[in-house]
């Protein structure tokens, strides 16, 4: 009867549940969108209720709509959005404030401060990460700071802090368990990477009480099971992974100098660098992969804050395209970018940059420059910031790679990956699952569930849709040229070649 794996893939903009079968083939999705909340400049937030209820909607819908029975359910894996904070009443279960989106900047001055006062090589030292208020543990402290009151509860145990995937399991074991897996909590600026625990000087620096904090297990092991009344029957949850790292290991990218490209609402590449955690010289993030059999994987990481988001913002604000897949038509509408060069810093930049303050241009419109051009544009730009990325990894890690896996929505259109093939001069591949999120999370559950027997035999079912090989053109080092000179106005961090 138990012949699937359920894969919970809790986005930024969306709820999705995915069913996959013993050959890693998706045979059943549904998604729900939620509500982006804009409150002031620079703050994103979530309904975190909104976002438990389409999800629990999209896991009911999925089941329903392919004659699927909880009971033939073997295990259910998580990957979510990562470093959106969220903090509950652990009574009642409901949110003291909204749920702050990794995309908010409210806190970017508790960063800065905390870099004045000299606090910055600490964080690193610790866990890999840069002070940016891209992280959870500036918006836990900013949530407290509001009202004292709420701050005596946490101190008192009465509250709980979670990023999406505590939520969600807190949600589907009706308030059993807490926990949050190594990779989730290695984004918080609250835990070691190296000790693998809350680090108490952290904690006090940014004055989070370590009683809001879940328990940390590992990417791939039973943590509790599904409350029997919301299904009708009970799932054992037994994988979790933040959606990059579950990337990661979706796309099999177990050896060290594996190099994967998520193209979602954000960009966000990752190296795998084995046993040894890497530290960056280039500003990368040095962070946890995956932890699996008691031994953990390192990797390194760059963000690209705006991707799909810029795609949506031509669609929603600009009203140049009606929907995000329109745009590879529009840019193949015109022959080259026409001279036009997009910045997207629509939420600052992110790695090499980290520059909270940079804001989106673009540069050299004239009378003559059409839709096409800006959508062109904006197609390199998200493949220019992936390169930059890679560039700062590859001499982190020095380790010189040979190709790029790709995923996520941004890697079903062509021209993108073509222009990405460009612009790194090496090849780029799709897998045929570009579900690969969702996959990762199904493999870390069906391995801990014994679902799947071996990493092997996960690794047999990787497939290649795909391969976009490097053309050489002017027009590919013109892009290059005109982004070097244009992205220096709009940001005073320096990246070197």
């Amino acid at each position: 009867m138990n012949d699937y794996i359920l894969s919970i893939d809790a986005g930024t903009t969306s709820s999705r549940a995915i069913i996959f079968d013993r050959n890693g083939t998706a045979v059943g999705v549904s998604q729900h969108e939620f509500t982006q909340h804009f409150p002031k400049e620079s703050w994103v937030e979530h309904d975190a209720l909104e976002i438990w209820e389409t999800q629990l909607l999209a896991i009911r819908e999925v089941l329903q709509n392919h004659s699927i029975s909880p009971a033939q359910i073997h295990a259910m894996g998580i990957t979510n959005q990562r470093e959106t904070t969220i903090i509950w009443d652990r009574n009642t279960g409901v949110p003291v404030h909204k749920a702050i989106v990794w995309q908010d900047r409210r806190t970017a001055s508790i960063c800065e401060s905390l870099e004045k006062e000299g606090k910055a090589s600490l964080f690193y030292e610790k866990t890999g990460l840069l002070l940016d208020a891209y992280f959870s543990g500036t918006k836990i402290k900013w949530i407290l700071d509001q009202d004292p009151k709420l701050r005596k509860q946490a101190e008192n145990g009465a509250l709980a802090f979670g990023t999406v995937d505590s939520w969600l399991i807190w949600n589907l074991t009706k308030g059993a368990v807490h926990v949050t897996d190594v990779t989730n909590a290695s984004r918080t600026l609250l835990f070691n990477i190296h000790t693998l625990e809350w680090d108490q000087e952290l904690l006090d620096t940014l004055d989070v009480p370590r009683a809001l904090l879940p328990k940390v297990v590992s990417c791939s092991e039973k943590v509790g099971t599904t409350d029997e009344a919301l299904l009708g029957s009970s799932i054992p949850i037994s994988g979790i992974a933040g959606d990059q790292q579950a990337a990661l290991f979706g796309q099999m990218c177990i050896e060290p100098g594996d190099v994967k490209n998520t193209y979602g609402t954000g960009c966000f590449c990752i190296m795998n660098t084995g046993a040894t955690p890497v530290q960056s010289k280039n500003k990368m993030l040095t962070t946890i992969g995956y932890q699996l059999n008691g031994k953990v994987h390192y990797a390194l990481e760059g963000s690209v804050f705006v991707a799909g988001a810029a795609v949506q913002w031509l669609r929603d604000q600009m009203g140049i395209i009606s929907s995000a897949p329109e745009i590879e038509a529009l840019a193949e509408s015109v022959e080259n970018n026409g001279g036009v060069t997009f910045i997207p810093a629509l939420a600052g930049l992110g790695a090499p940059y980290w520059d909270a303050h940079a804001t989106g241009t673009l540069i050299g419109i004239t009378r003559g420059t059409q839709k096409g051009h800006i959508a062109r544009a904006t197609l390199e730009a998200i493949a220019m910031r992936t390169k930059e990325i890679i560039t700062a990894m590859q001499k982190d890690a020095d380790i010189t790679f040979q190709s790029l896996k790709v995923d996520g929505g941004g890697s079903t259109n062509n021209l993108l990956m073509q222009i990405q093939s460009n612009l790194l001069n090496v090849e780029v591949i799709r897998p045929k699952t570009t579900e690969t999120t969702a996959l990762g999370a199904a493999f870390f559950a069906g391995l801990a569930s014994g679902y799947w027997p071996s990493l092997e035999s996960l690794s047999d079912l990787w497939k290649i849709d795909a391969k976009f090989t490097p053309l050489e053109t002017e027009e590919t080092q013109k892009i290059i040229t005109h982004w070097k000179e244009r992205i220096s106005k709009v940001s005073n961090s320096k990246v070197d070649e």
